[in-house]
């Protein structure tokens, strides 16, 4: 029998009610030897083992591995991104940040621009906001009703289950912090200089509607981790945590693939 992946402690299962209360974001559970330094330590290893099995799958070019990040504002998905994937191959990996639908994305449907950005055989795409953020944004702000963002979550399975059958390993990765830790974050934001850069007024605005982004994620998570799309909620109160967490979560995505250096052409 196989053993139960170490990434599976943050795994939402499908069909669990997830209450993010009973997810603590300062947790380091599982860290190796239980602090900053030995976990720091680690991480080496494990982004060398993400390389090779990117590697791999650039070379095999037959499936792909979507990396979906969400979180609050300051919630880590640029830094997650700086961190865990320093060493892999550029050729075989593509970032796709979503910002405000423009104009031309509004005239189509809601996943027109996201089934545009997905992986190309052999790639690794990460979206930095995604598809998410039309059953999140707009359920907070009413823009949408609550019939209509159910009928989203359905239109998210099925649009998941379709990557998944051509090929696409999705994976969903909800960074988990505090309260307390995002105004830590945001008055980085306000008084360090290369860190200015990152403040919108509008974070101030949205960090008022704290808990309806709670209920709007959770309702989120319960209705969309699935089988071949599942959530993890990764604790992200500490930023070497998080990231140990997040390469440990891709790395054992990457095992199960199991990407294959192809003979060569004789």
């Amino acid at each position: 029998m196989n053993a139960r992946p170490e990434s599976d402690r943050w795994r939402v299962k499908p069909r669990d009610r997830v209450d993010l209360a009973d997810h603590d974001p300062d947790s380091i559970e599982g860290a190796p030897g239980g602090d900053r330094a030995q976990t720091e330590a680690a991480l080496p290893e494990l982004q060398a083992a993400l390389a090779d099995l990117q590697d791999r799958l650039f070379a095999e070019s037959r499936r792909s591995l979507l990396v979906v990040l969400q979180a609050l504002d300051a919630g880590g998905k640029d830094g997650t991104i700086k961190h865990v994937f320093r060493g892999v191959n550029p050729q075989g990996c593509r970032v796709q940040s979503f910002k405000e639908p423009t104009n031309l994305e509004l005239a189509h449907d809601f996943l027109w621009r996201v089934h545009r950005a997905t992986p190309r055989a052999g790639e690794i795409g990460i979206f930095n906001r995604s598809h998410y953020e039309d059953v999140l944004v707009t359920r907070v702000h009413g823009t949408i009703s609550e019939e209509a963002c159910r009928e989203r979550y359905e239109l998210i399975n099925a649009f998941e289950a379709t990557l998944a059958h051509g090929g696409t390993t999705v994976i969903k990765l909800f960074l988990h912090i505090s309260k307390k830790e995002q105004r830590k974050r945001i008055d980085a934001r306000l008084h360090e200089a290369k860190k200015r850069w990152k403040f919108q007024p509008s974070d101030l605005a949205e960090r008022e509607r704290w808990d309806d982004y709670q209920r709007a994620f959770e309702a989120a998570l319960t209705a969309t981790s699935t089988a071949q799309a599942p959530w993890y909620v990764i604790p992200s109160d500490h930023k070497w945590y998080r990231n140990w967490a997040v390469s440990r979560v891709l790395v054992d995505a990457l095992v199960r693939i199991d990407p294959q250096y192809p003979e060569p052409v004789v």
